[in-house]
């Protein structure tokens, strides 16, 4: 009996649950059918029973209508209207509200409908007041009052379960008959179960009638199929009565007793949901076909399938007898047989690591639907959650939005949300990738909506590449999801057009031609136009309009195709008339003085290039702002780096370094961008606590061995330069400065700081590194290179030595002096360790031995502003031989040798020099005092005059010139350089020497005035002003531009061992070189004409008067000596430029330039007659054209041939000559 009502109460509520889901304005009838059992239970069983009022009240609660039908049973002498009458006064007498229990308030009772038994043996059924029966009760049973309106107050009959409603007018609605189909799942012990499926027979057995709402009315009730599984385990479905199986059903799944008809009332098998025994089944199939057909076993379908659990793995769950495998393979059986058509086996193959993996196999006679599969894998997850935490993996993929994913694209990828069916709740979520578990930081955010959750990746980069996998926890149960296979970020297309801007003349159909090009696989087209090209490198002929030219202009755009946001514009700027200044430049275009011009950079490199028209018609001041798009990125990167993708970033830097090593070698931007990474790194691990691996740091060595390769000594010398340039130009606004050489040391310092505590050795091709461990002491020898020794440390030690064969093409060997001229003549190597160590000897192989002068020296980053140089505070010299460079230093950097290029060091060139300048100065004094004092008498003949103006400023500029060199030596040669006091006594040198150069000039041209005279007369003064505009003036302008074109790069003095011009970064050493060399190749050329001038004329008389022989003479004689004496001395200061390292030309030059003032004594003073008569108090006789004069100083020849031929020519009348001459110069 338990059974019977449990049953009715489990198929009435799964009816209303069934109508409820179909339509849910069902909902208010659904709460009422619900209540009213609530409320005939609890009444029963505490009928008695008063209780106080509960909190719910009538203001606060939802309102239910519940419709009760009452019978009674009334005396046969009894009118059933009086006990109608008395119903209606119990409902009025009802005190309400009335409080049933807790959650149930009775709120109003009305009575609605009253039916009785008729006179006539029928029944009566009464509305009460404001209460009709609807239009179709009353066409059904007919009204009592033959009312000709549609509603009715009473009908002739009694419906089943339905009363009189508010007097609504109501049109007839026709019935409708459904039938709907329930399958109940019984779960019994392994007994075959056949007491049950009598009881439910039998509970089925009855009659009923259940309004399950005013509309609807459940008429009957019929068990038409029973399935279970029989003592051998096979599955048996049997029809009841009156039913049974298609012809179809009994062929596929095969009948129980063999029955050989088409139909059978039981087979061997549970057909899919839906299908059940039929009651109008054809008895007799069609008969068998009398074709032999192959005999065998039935075809079989097979699915190797598997679920986790969340715990640990333990080998004893493969014993059948263990709970667990008991349990799971339980649930396998049991969902197998409910969800799975035509299933034969379902076998637990055995359990595996990771966390704990189930693998089973099912195998069926029909084919195995995917949907089927993911039902019986949620029935598991729904059977033994309760029981172990369960890992349901989703048998859909992760969501990932954009599906295209390129650099910096935020990307999010969702989740979810998990089927229904599982009835999760979620606690928490994770993340993976790759299997490592994704933490919220700046770059990644999780949110939830909608029972879905996502991933939010801001900045993607290459490293979030991977396969990705959610996990959303219900406690300790969970739903699984993964990617379909690897994200994956794409490479960037990088457009390239030409031109990118160009300026041309506007003409009404002229054409003009477009290029654009890119990577593959990417193919373009030009936007908007209709006949465009497509493909990755496309061109096309653009008309010109009128249109065009009044709006000045016409922008194209060239685009990739599907991928509109990856464009570049082409800009055409149209002008009406205007002569351009630069004209067709390949790159730039045309353009008008000051212009600024665009070109685009190469494929896979981003920027542009830019060039300004100058007044030249060439694009000058060129600048390649292009970087390779995939450092770009990586740079991008650098500054979002974690514990996790560090080793997989820096791997990447050193692939990609090494597979384009030639760009970047090659470009300064793109070693610039690299070395930025690298201090990126080095920022990020010195600022946490993360070690670099033995891997990592050798992928960064790779890469920084990429960079001081010497194809990029090239790009490191710009690098540095700019560096220079900028630190002068910000000196008094900016504080700290870092040039790029000095930030690539920096940042590998910082990054070895982090190394690993392992002995351990790396060697790429121009770097060794070492790592190891002493306690007291340590010696060692890196690559036969550089010997490192530590007397003593102040405890255990962790040493790290890297050795770089090629450094010095990075760092500028500038001392802290700022002296650009040395050489870093040793290998770079850096030393660090974790304990204080306060005396290190450094031990340097020398690569030149020609050099000399070594300096011991680590790199300072503070020098310059923070531009760093070398410098030699705690370092020493302890001993050179011809090898090697013994340094002892008081702390642990990077260290070095610096070395002078230019000058040998050798004690034969000071001897040499400073005898031969002290010699020199020696003469010029005296010189200038023999000119002192016969200056009074010189002066009194022009053309005399004339000639020793020359001579004294030549012995003056070169006496200053020498105080000056001496000035620079000793600053040179000081312990701590001045080089403002450098750069001083450097222009005064400069200045001075070409003040020599061009007073030879100046009396190269007197000669030329006195012998070919083709300017006319001149006079006396204008002559001197001529001179001293030269001699002064010219050099002065040299000097100034020099120093100022120089001077803001630093580049104007060498700082060698001597304060002079620099060669190596400006060449400013020719701005003496040439003019000197230029005017002795004009004054050999003067003295050539002037010697054939005098050679040819008759007696001197066209050109001179026959008294002034003397003069000219005298200066043909003295440039004919000084200038192929001074040719010859600065040809060899050009030869020590050229070959720097050749002793015996500093020795050759040393002598010449020492000796230049004794040459000025002896030739331009001593050899002059004149002079010497003067400083003997002796006027000259009056026949003094013989060439010859006897003086203090012996015999001296006037002149050789000149003299013979004045003397021949002119007697003896000097006086009458000197008078004529002097007024000749002076008419003129």
């Amino acid at each position: 009996m338990k059974l019977l009502k449990a049953f009715r109460f489990i198929v009435l509520l799964l009816l209303a649950g069934y109508i409820f889901c179909l339509n849910k304005d069902y909902t208010p009838s659904f709460n009422s059918f619900f209540k009213e059992l609530t409320v005939r239970q609890r009444s029963h069983s505490h009928a008695r029973e008063k209780r106080a009022a509960g909190d719910c009240f009538p203001e606060n609660c939802s309102k239910i209508n519940v419709d009760i039908f009452l019978s009674m049973d009334t005396p046969n002498n009894a009118e059933a209207i009086e006990f109608i009458n008395v119903l209606r006064g119990a409902v009025e007498n009802v005190i309400l509200p009335l409080h049933i229990i807790d959650e149930l308030v009775l709120g109003s009772v009305n009575l609605t409908t009253a039916c009785y038994p008729n006179s006539t043996g029928g029944h009566q059924c009464h509305c009460e007041d404001q209460l009709l029966w609807s239009s179709d009760i009353c066409d059904t049973y007919g009204a009592c009052s033959n009312a000709s309106t549609q509603n009715c107050d009473c009908i002739n009959g009694i419906p089943n379960g339905q009363f009189c409603e508010p007097s609504i007018i109501t049109l007839p609605t026709p019935l409708m008959t459904a039938s709907v189909i329930t399958v109940i799942k019984i779960r019994t012990l392994k007994t075959e179960p056949t007491n049950l499926i009598q009881q439910l027979r039998e509970a089925v057995d009855i009659v009923l009638q259940f309004n399950a709402t005013t509309d609807l009315i459940v008429t009957s009730l019929n068990l038409t199929t029973v399935c279970y599984t029989n003592f051998n385990g096979q599955q048996q479905c049997q029809c009841e009565d009156q039913f049974l199986w298609s012809c179809e059903i009994c062929e596929t799944y095969g009948a129980c007793n063999n029955d050989s008809i088409g139909n059978c009332d039981c087979i061997n098998g549970i057909p899919p949901d839906g299908q059940f025994c039929e009651t109008n089944v054809t008895a007799a199939c069609l008969p068998p076909s009398t074709e032999s057909a192959p005999t065998g076993p039935p075809t079989l379908e097979a699915r190797s399938l598997s679920f986790t659990m969340n715990i640990d793995f333990d080998e004893s769950y493969n014993d059948e007898n263990n709970d667990v495998y008991q349990i799971c393979l339980l649930s396998i059986e049991t969902q197998s047989r409910i969800h799975i058509l035509g299933l034969q086996s379902a076998d637990l193959l055995g359990f595996s690591a990771g966390s704990t993996i189930a693998d089973f196999e099912i195998t069926a006679n029909t084919s195995i639907q995917d949907a089927a599969v993911d039902a019986l894998l949620m029935a598991i997850f729904s059977d033994l959650r309760n029981t172990f935490p369960v890992v349901f993996d989703s048998p859909s993929n992760l969501v990932i939005e954009p599906p295209r994913i390129f650099f910096e694209d935020n990307v999010t990828v969702t989740c979810g949300p998990p089927p229904v069916e599982l009835d999760l709740r979620i606690t928490s979520t994770e993340w993976r990738r790759d299997g490592v578990l994704i933490n919220e930081d700046d770059r990644h955010s999780f949110s939830q909506a909608n029972g879905a959750e996502t991933l939010l990746i801001t900045n993607y980069f290459f490293t979030d590449n991977g396969r990705y996998q959610c996990q959303l926890f219900d406690e300790e149960s969970s739903f699984r999801q993964d990617s379909n296979g690897r994200f994956n970020r794409l490479e960037t297309p990088t457009i390239q057009t030409v031109p990118l801007q160009n300026t041309i003349l506007c003409e009404v159909g002229q054409q003009v031609s477009l290029q654009c090009s890119v990577q593959d696989p990417y193919q373009l087209e030009f936007r908007g136009i209709s006949n465009s090209e497509t493909g990755p490198a496309i061109q096309h002929q653009v008309t010109i309009t009128q249109a065009d030219c009044d709006n000045q202009g016409l922008n194209i755009i060239c685009q990739v195709i599907d991928l509109p946001l990856f464009r570049r514009e082409l800009r055409l700027v149209l002008v009406l008339d205007g002569a351009f200044t630069c004209v067709a430049d390949p790159e730039f275009g045309n353009g008008f003085l000051n212009d600024v011009g665009r070109a685009s950079c190469e494929i896979n490199e981003v920027g542009e290039k830019t060039a300004i028209c100058r007044v030249s018609g060439e694009w000058e001041d060129r600048e390649d702002n292009c970087t390779l798009q995939r450092i770009v990125e990586l740079l991008g990167q650098s500054r979002f780096l974690d514990e996790i993708t560090l080793p997989e970033f820096l791997e990447e830097l050193s692939n990609v370094t090494l597979e384009l090593s030639q760009q970047v070698t090659e470009s300064p931007n793109n070693i610039d961008a690299i070395v930025t990474i690298i201090n990126n790194v080095a920022t990020f691990v010195t600022t946490s606590t993360i070690q670099i691996s033995q891997v990592s740091m050798e992928d960064v060595l790779l890469t920084t061995d990429v960079l001081t390769r010497d194809e990029a000594r090239e790009s490191w010398d710009i690098l540095n330069l700019e560096a220079l340039i900028e630190t002068i130009e910000t000196r008094n606004t900016i504080p700290r400065n870092e040039s790029v050489s000095s930030l690539l040391l920096f940042g590998l310092e910082g990054i070895t700081s982090r190394l690993i505590n392992a002995s351990l050795n790396i060697e790429t091709p121009l770097i060794l590194l070492n790592k190891t461990t002493f306690t007291n002491s340590f010696n060692g020898d890196f690559n036969s290179t550089v010997e490192i020794d530590i007397e003593e440390s102040s405890g255990p030690t962790n040493l790290t030595v890297i050795t770089f064969e090629s450094l010095d093409n990075v760092l500028p060997p500038r001392d802290e002096n700022n002296a650009t001229g040395r050489v870093i003549n040793g290998r770079v190597v850096l030393v660090q360790s974790d304990t204080t160590v306060d005396n290190v000897s450094f031990t340097f192989d020398i690569i030149d031995e020609t050099l000399g002068n070594p300096q011991c020296v680590f790199w300072n980053f503070t020098l310059f502003e923070g531009l760093g140089g070398w410098d030699d505070e705690g370092c020493e010299l302890v001993v050179r031989d011809d090898e090697t460079v013994t340094c002892q230093c008081d702390h642990l950097t990077s260290f070095s040798i610096l070395m002078s290029p230019f000058v040998p060091n050798r004690r034969v060139l000071d001897f040499i020099t400073y005898i031969g300048v002290g010699i020199s100065m020696a003469s010029l004094v005296i010189c200038l005092i023999i000119e002192a004092l016969i200056w009074k008498e010189v002066r009194k003949k022009d053309k005399a005059h004339l000639s020793h103006i020359p001579i004294v400023n030549i012995a003056l500029s070169l006496l200053i010139a020498n105080i000056w060199f001496i000035i620079g030596a000793s600053i040179s040669e000081g312990d701590k350089k001045n080089p403002d006091a450098c750069t001083a006594a450097t222009f005064f040198i400069h200045f001075f020497y070409l003040v020599l150069f061009f007073w030879m000039l100046a009396s190269a041209l007197l000669l030329f005035y006195l012998t070919v005279f083709i300017f006319g007369n001149i006079s006396k003064t204008t002559l001197i002003a001529i001179g001293f505009s030269l001699g002064y003036g010219a050099p002065l302008i040299i000097t100034v531009i020099t120093i100022a074109v120089t001077e803001p790069n630093n580049a104007y003095i060498q700082e060698t061992v001597i304060c002079w011009l620099n060669w190596d970064k400006s060449r400013a050493l020719l701005a003496f070189v040439i003019p000197a060399l230029l005017i002795v190749l004009i004054n050999i050329v003067i003295i050539i004409v002037a010697l054939v001038t005098i050679l040819h004329s008759k007696g001197m008389s066209i050109t001179v008067q026959n008294n002034d022989n003397y003069i000219v003479v005298e200066i043909a004689r003295t440039l004919a000596i000084l200038t192929p004496f001074f040719g010859i001395t600065w040809s060899l200061g050009v030869g020590t430029l050229t070959d720097p390292t050749n002793l015996g030309i500093h020795i050759a030059f040393a002598f010449f330039n020492s000796l230049q003032g004794f040459f000025i004594l002896v030739f331009g003073t001593l050899l002059s007659r004149q002079v010497r008569s003067l400083i003997l108090g002796l006027k000259p006789s009056q026949n003094s054209g013989s060439g010859t004069a006897t003086t203090s100083f012996g015999t001296s020849s006037s002149g050789g041939l000149f003299g013979k031929r004045n003397n021949r020519k002119n007697g003896g009348n000097n006086s009458s000559s000197d008078a004529t001459a002097s007024s000749q110069v002076a008419s003129s």
